[in-house]
């Protein structure tokens, strides 16, 4: 493990990557006794410099939840990290590619939480029982880490590669549809790139949330009435260029769309 003080120089190198838009050298490389612990640690160190600055947490976002992502690195259950109130983009405004450095996006069938949840014995019932709606969203990531050269506790440390969200307009009530048969495809300016289902995501989001609500518990956070949850996407990430416009198309749950200049 690293010491306190090595924790926050990682986190304040890692904070300013993200603000001058220079990627820094893969942490896992570099401090090979980084563990799990110590990059939670470092995310907190800039979830709170950031909170002190006049931001809101307003979610969180669960990554590396298909088997093939937890395969390829080398782990056995899925990460996550905050969403905050100034990371969401817009249907209606395209995003600016030059204020990320190597962005992507990602498909996800959104949560909306209507009640909190519990922490260290969170069920899927208590997931099911406190959804007032789910709803079409994409996940805008990107890597402060140079050319998306990641271990575990370099996504970890840098927010679980999260830069911002987007939700489409239509909200369904998880009585009136299937959470685990839900399909997915995204184009890229008319082109099909990617497609999926939603039991891509541990065979259940279901299954996804509650990990997270117990998950955060360890770490003195709950999830909240109001919070949007992400659970980890249908598809594979696909790169944003300048010009793109995707378009996730959701059955039964409608679409989103994410626009770059």
């Amino acid at each position: 493990m690293l010491s306190d003080a090595l924790r926050s120089e990682l986190a304040d190198e890692l904070a300013r990557a993200e603000t001058d838009r220079v990627a820094v050298g893969p942490l896992v490389e570099r401090y090979p006794g980084i563990d799990v612990v110590d990059a939670y640690e470092i995310q907190l160190l800039n979830i709170q410099r950031r909170l002190r600055s006049g931001a809101k947490v307003v979610g969180h976002k669960v990554g590396l939840s298909s088997l093939a992502m937890q395969q390829m690195m080398g782990v056995d259950e899925p990460d996550y990290g905050h969403l905050l109130a100034d990371m969401e983009v817009f249907e209606d405004v395209p995003v600016d590619t030059s204020r990320f450095l190597l962005p992507r996006v990602e498909v996800e069938v959104g949560f909306v939480l209507g009640e909190d949840l519990p922490g260290e014995d969170c069920t899927e019932a208590d997931v099911l029982a406190a959804t007032v709606a789910y709803a079409p969203a994409i996940e805008l990531i990107d890597s402060r880490i140079t050319d998306w050269k990641i271990g575990l506790a370099d996504t970890i440390s840098d927010n679980a590669s999260s830069a911002g969200w987007v939700l489409g307009k239509q909200r369904i009530a998880p009585g009136d549809i299937d959470i685990t048969a839900i399909d997915a495809v995204l184009t890229r300016n008319g082109e099909v790139v990617a497609e999926g289902r939603s039991d891509a995501v541990l065979g259940d989001p279901l299954i996804a949330v509650a990990w997270l609500a117990r998950k955060v518990a360890g770490f003195g956070v709950r999830l909240k009435a109001g919070d949007i949850v992400l659970p980890g996407s249908c598809t594979r990430a696909i790169d944003a260029r300048p010009g793109d416009a995707f378009l996730a198309e959701f059955t039964g749950l409608g679409s989103v769309r994410l626009d770059f200049a």
